[in-house]
Order: C-alpha cells, then structure tokens, then sequence
C-alpha cells in the first residue's frame, strides 16, 4: 500500500516544527542572556570611556596646576628677593636714624653746655665792666702815671688791654661755638626727620612685600593641596579604570560566547522550514520619526533606533520569520526577537503587550505585539533592532 505523500509531508512539517519548538527556549535563554551582557558591557564601555575623559581632565588640571605652581614658585622668589633687599635697607636706615638720634641728644647736650659757658663768659664780661666802672681801683692813665719808667707804663697798658681782649675773646669763641652747634643740630634734625621718613616710606613698601608674599605663599600651598587632592582623585580613577577594563574583558568573552551560541542555534533552526522573506527587505515596524538613533548614546552604546508613536501602536514583522524570544527582558521590557534566517534577526522592545508566542511562525506586516514604555524608557517608543549573527548594525541600512 503506497502511503499519502501528503500525509507524509506533514508529519515531516509537524516533526521538524516540533524539534524547532525544542530549540527554541534554549535559543531564547541564550539571546537573553547575551543581550543583558550586552547591555551591561555597553553601560561598562561607556563608564570606562567616562573615567578614561574625567582622567584626561584631571591630568591636564594636574598639569595646568603644575605649571601655576611654578609660576607661584618664580613669583615668590622674585618678591623674597626684593623684600629682602628692602629689608635689609630699613634695618641700615633704622641704625642711621638710631645713630642720628644719639648725635642729635649729644648736640643738644653740647649746645646747653655752651649756652651756659656763653651765659658764663657774657656775665663775667659784664660784672667785670661795671667793678671797673664802680670800683676805685687806678685807671689805665694811673697806671700809666704811677709807672717808673716808659717801658713799665707800656707794659701795664699791653696788660690792662689783654685781660679786655680776651674776655671779649672768650665770649665771642663761645657764641660762636653755639651758633655753630644749634647749626649742626638743625642739621642733625632735618637729616633725622628726613630718614625717619625714608624708613617708614620702606616700613610701608617691606609690609606690602610680606603681605604679598604670604599671598603667594598661600596660594602656592592652596595650588599644591589641590594637585594631591586631584592626583588622589586620579588614583582612584586609574584604580577604577582596571576595574572597569577587567570586567569589561570578562563580559567580552560572555558576549562572544552567547553570539557562539545564538549563531548555532540559529544554524539549527535554519535546518527547519525555510522562511520567506520580503524580495523589498525589511519594513518599517511602525510609522513615526526617529527619535534616537543607532549608536554612542549618554556615556554607552544605542544598539538600536528609537521610534516615536503612541502607547497601543502596532508594530509590524520587519520580514517573516519564526519568534526566538518572546517575553520580559530587563531594560528592554516586553521584548520580541524574530529570526528571519541568513543570520538576520529583529527585536522589538518596550511593548506594553505582545501579540505572538515563542516558535510562532509570522509573515512580513503581522502584527506581534503594541507599542508602550515597559522596561527602562521615559516614553512610548518602539525600540527596534537589527542583528547580524547576533551583533547589533543599525537598522537604517536595513530599512
């Protein structure tokens, strides 16, 4: 009895169909599990990109403080310099003033002693004058007249006028003398005045001297502490940075495992019934503008485009295919993943519902699922996707 070929074909239809739906759930776990490294290694991407660019300004804060300190560093030496020039040349104007001062009292003491010695000189002068007037004593003419001889009487007269002479003498030398000294000590006075003018003139430059350098000095520690501050900041970022490098390999080595593993079983599932795609390519999911494209996106990586339509839109087969993944996926909410054979595969993430079940066969326009904002989103969006052996290329050139 020859058997119904029909029959028979769809026995073979069923079986295969059957072994596919046996693959499926692995082949979705594996998806699952690959696109939440994925995810985490693009989220580990950009946080090391982030440190390596906070790294970068920090190192060139580092150097611009390096090179303000020694500025600071030159500054501070230039105005030590003058404030000790300056310093040292009110120390000698303090000692001149200081000797000034002592020759100033020694002057004054002088010319007291000779305003007595004159006061002396002119008094005795005077009192001398008027016992002569005064007294009975012989004239000049009686010493002269009571004189034995010519010669004698000249002699007295020489004699009477030296002791005149030279007390008009002594009067005159000592006025002199104190017109001299009140002439030093006026001298003595303004020289003083004058350098006790210079030293508070440098008293004043020397106190804005230290006051700028203690400025300096103050910004130059102020500047240094903030280069350890910024250079502990650094270690801790370079610290960080290995960190983040280690995992960042260790979820490299995940991801290209879980890529392995989806493109086998992508492989086997190409054995199954074959699909029939679109000769057009793929279709838009929805109708909307895109509103975040495919790429670098907020310190990580966009694997996917945004499309902007309302909550409840529905979303659209790209092209036939069988449904790999159907179900809730962290940050991608209500997520579904079609395989659409050649090693081209679309997900469709953040619907509020879905409308296909895993293994489902469904053609180019179906309907697998509704537009919403589950996951991580701040609004209704499709987030769309296109997978090449299981890595991310974006969609536009698909499109």
């Amino acid at each position: 009895m020859v058997p119904n070929l029909g029959l028979v074909t769809r026995r073979i239809v069923v079986a295969l169909l059957f072994l596919l739906a046996l693959a499926t759930p692995a082949l979705g776990d594996d998806i699952a599990k690959k696109r939440a490294v994925d995810a985490h290694l693009a989220n580990l991407q950009g946080n090391l990109d982030a440190t390596r660019k906070s790294e970068a300004v920090i190192r060139d804060r580092i150097a611009a403080l390096d090179n303000r300190i020694g500025g600071l560093e030159s500054q501070v030496g230039t105005v030590s310099l003058h404030l000790a020039a300056l310093q040292r040349d009110l120390m000698y104007r303090r000692q001149r003033l200081a000797d000034l001062n002592r020759l100033f009292r020694l002057e004054t003491r002088r010319l007291d002693e000779l305003k007595k010695q004159y006061s002396r000189a002119v008094r005795r002068l005077n009192d001398r004058l008027v016992a002569i007037y005064e007294s009975d004593q012989p004239s000049t003419l009686d010493f002269v007249l009571g004189s034995t001889s010519i010669d004698e009487a000249l002699d007295m007269v020489d004699f009477v006028n030296l002791i005149g002479a030279e007390d008009k003498k002594i009067a005159a030398e000592v006025k002199h003398s104190k017109l001299e000294m009140q002439s030093q000590r006026a001298q003595t006075k303004r020289v003083s005045l004058k350098v006790r003018g210079d030293e508070r003139a440098l008293a004043a430059r020397a106190t804005q001297e230290q006051e700028a350098r203690d400025a300096l000095v103050g910004a130059r520690n102020d500047l240094a502490q903030t280069k350890s501050d910024q250079a502990t900041n650094l270690s801790k970022l370079s610290a960080h940075d290995r960190s983040l490098a280690d995992e960042i390999a260790q979820e490299q080595a995940s991801s290209a495992a879980l890529a392995s593993a989806i493109r086998a079983a992508q492989a086997q599932a190409a054995q199954g019934p074959p699909a029939t795609p679109s000769s057009a390519g793929l279709i838009w999911p929805v109708s909307g503008p895109v509103t975040s494209p495919f790429g670098p996106r907020w310190g990580s990586f966009h694997q996917g485009i945004d499309i902007g339509v309302p909550t409840g839109t529905p979303i659209a087969a790209a092209a036939a295919g069988t449904v790999i993944y159907c179900g809730w996926e962290s940050g991608y909410g209500n997520l579904v993943v079609i395989d659409h054979g050649g090693s081209l595969a679309t997900a469709y993430g953040h619907q509020s519902s879905i409308a296909v079940s895993c293994g489902q066969h469904v053609e180019q326009g179906q309907t697998i699922g509704y537009v919403g904002c589950t996951g991580h989103c701040f609004g209704p969006h499709l987030h769309f996707e296109v997978r090449i052996n299981g890595s991310p290329v974006d969609p536009l050139g698909y499109l």
